[in-house]
């Protein structure tokens, strides 16, 4: 079994900055791809960023140039630096991992239980 935890959320004015992180932990093999994904109120989930297991990045139009994503594999972790915020980028953001495991050798989505960022005009 694999469990993500995000952390990092939070209220924040537009203009700001928030950094929000992810650990996988659990029966682990590898780690694929892990991103991040938002939903605002009334919207559909939609990809935030992606990184792949060895660093190749891909962003929403929405994002590019002020969102950075970045993992940590040594400690099985991936992180949203999130800057010039708008308030359009309210919504829960969660993370979302493919793992390998004993169980899934080929590997499995895993998602964490979400994290609010909130930013005020």
């Amino acid at each position: 079994q694999v469990q993500l935890v995000e952390s990092g959320g939070g209220l924040v004015q537009a203009g700001g900055s928030l950094r929000l992180s992810c650990a996988a932990s659990g029966s682990i093999i590898s780690i694929n791809t892990m991103g991040w994904y938002r939903q605002a109120p009334g919207k559909q989930r939609e990809l935030v960023a992606a990184i792949t297991g060895r660093g190749g990045t891909n962003y929403a139009d929405s994002v590019t140039g002020r969102f950075t994503i970045s993992r940590d594999n040594t400690k099985n972790t991936v992180y949203l630096q999130m800057n010039s915020l708008k308030p359009e980028d309210t919504g829960v953001y969660y993370c979302n991992a493919v793992v390998r495991t004993t169980t899934h050798y080929y590997g499995m989505d895993y998602w964490g239980k979400g994290t609010l960022v909130t930013v005020s005009s």
